[in-house]
């Protein structure tokens, strides 16, 4: 006999909240069926109005808090309940890093078959399938961490509005300033408002297609100040650029570079990879620790620079080199990693498939003054395995995937060669433990497992892995 769902679409219903989403929403049940709730916490009891059913869940939106978590805090930003770039403001920061760590400790349990440990069971690590799980590094300041931003812009009721997409759709959301970003693109929203007003700019519209303004992109270089402005545009010509570039030259410390970016497409693609430097200098410089990087418009870059070098040093750390390695650097994108590891490594092989990022990774080599680490274009699940057919060794690999983690042949290699460490850096602690779980079965063991907060306020987490040959 199926079972009925115990709730009706568009009826309210009391919920005890008894556990967390990956998205960071509320988790209740009802005779054991599931209930998400964005916006509720774990221990509260909420009023809910269910939005959605399907057969095994349903999504609900919080009418009220009955009974609150001494967790919940009031949030610092006025739209961000209608806003899609922040999860967790409502969540106290020193909660939001629990939730992190015990979002990673479900998935390696759940999903990798590891067993978890803490510091004071670390003694007893030495065998079976047991990890070490540390507290999440977060930062002593989780807000105006983001050194890049990039916002839509429309028109609203005949105004021109800049802002970000409410959660699932397209609708933009004005705000004047966004707390997670940097101080000056509250400043740049405000100018470029300013501008489109002053001289009636049309904005795009992606229905049909008509309308020059599309996005506005900002960059600033934490450790240099300088910032870079880009200006996104259907049309080939921006309508009053001259007037452009003199409120944002007057008005923005330490502008350095102004780009115009031709996007033309029908796309969700925010750039294309047409820039034009109208004034200044066609990239920023900044630092990671003691290295520098220059950045284009076009150029990967981490958004949150000051836990990148947390991230980092910690890689470094559990990769504890001592000088007469080699290394691979899988997925290595513009080379961050691989200039971290050139320090204290023989030689550093870089693998990444995007052929510019690999010319970036070359450039910040260089700029740097690194000369044993070279840098390859290709998948890193055929340059690999390539690499140690001509009789290239790796004594360490280190792995920093996409979000859907790693190819399993690529895995499988890297086993097979028996480097004696592997350092794994996820962004997705789901395909962390899949992947974890492979390695295991190949001869090696989960060590240690370092969270590290890179995107207060958001549901993100990284995670650092030592992974050492059984």
């Amino acid at each position: 006999m199926m079972k009925l769902i115990p709730v009706e679409k568009n009826k309210e219903y009391i919920l005890n909240i008894d556990g967390f989403g990956y998205e960071g929403e509320g988790v209740g049940k009802l005779e054991n069926y599931a209930i998400f709730v964005p916006g509720a916490l774990l221990g509260e009891k909420v009023k809910v109005k269910i939005l959605k059913v399907n057969k095994n869940y349903a999504f609900g939106k919080l009418m009220d808090v009955v009974e609150k978590s001494e967790h919940r805090v009031k949030a610092v930003c006025p739209i961000y309940e209608k806003c899609g770039g922040c999860q967790l403001q409502h969540l106290s920061y020193d909660a939001q890093l629990e939730f992190k760590k015990n979002r990673v400790h479900d998935c390696l349990e759940r999903i990798g078959g590891i067993t978890v440990i803490s510091k004071s069971d670390e003694a007893k690590n030495n065998n079976g399938n047991q990890a070490l799980l540390r507290d999440t590094l977060g930062m002593k300041d989780p807000y105006r961490y983001r050194n890049k931003v990039q916002l839509p812009i429309g028109t609203v009721k005949g105004e021109a509005v800049i802002g970000f997409y409410s959660p699932r759709s397209h609708n933009i959301i004005d705000t004047d300033n966004c707390f997670i970003q940097e101080e000056t693109g509250d400043l740049l929203i405000k100018l470029t408002k300013r501008w489109i007003k002053d001289y009636n700019i049309s904005t795009y519209d992606e229905k049909t297609g008509e309308g020059s303004l599309r996005h506005i992109m900002m960059r600033k270089a934490f450790k240099t100040n300088q910032v870079m402005v880009v200006i996104v545009t259907s049309t080939s010509e921006l309508p009053h650029k001259k007037e452009f570039i003199e409120i944002i030259k007057e008005n923005i410390p330490g502008i350095t570079s102004i780009i115009h970016n031709i996007n033309s497409e029908k796309t969700n693609v925010i750039l294309s990879t047409k820039c034009i430097t109208l004034w200044g200098s066609d990239t920023i410089s900044d630092y990671i620790g003691k290295y520098k990087f220059n950045i284009s418009a076009l150029s990967f870059f981490q958004v949150n620079p000051l836990q990148t070098e947390v991230l980092y040093n910690k890689a470094l750390e559990f990769a504890d080199l001592k000088g007469n390695e080699v290394v691979f650097d899988a997925y290595c994108g513009t080379g961050t990693i691989s200039l971290f590891l050139s320090e204290k490594a023989k030689k550093v092989y870089g693998v990444e498939i995007i052929p510019q990022a690999i010319e970036n990774a070359k450039i910040n080599a260089k700029e740097n003054n690194i000369h044993n680490a070279e840098f390859i274009v290709g998948k890193s699940e055929e340059v690999i395995p390539d690499l140690i057919k001509k009789g290239i060794r790796a004594d360490v690999v280190v792995v920093d995937p996409p979000r859907k983690g790693c190819e399993r042949i690529l895995l499988e290699e890297i086993s097979k060669m028996s480097p004696d460490k592997i350092v794994y850096v996820s962004c997705d602690p789901g395909t962390l433990a899949r992947d974890l779980a492979i390695l295991n079965d190949s001869g090696y063991k989960t060590v240690e497992v370092q969270p590290v907060d890179m995107f207060p306020m958001t549901s993100h987490i990284e995670t650092v892995v030592k992974i050492e040959r059984r």
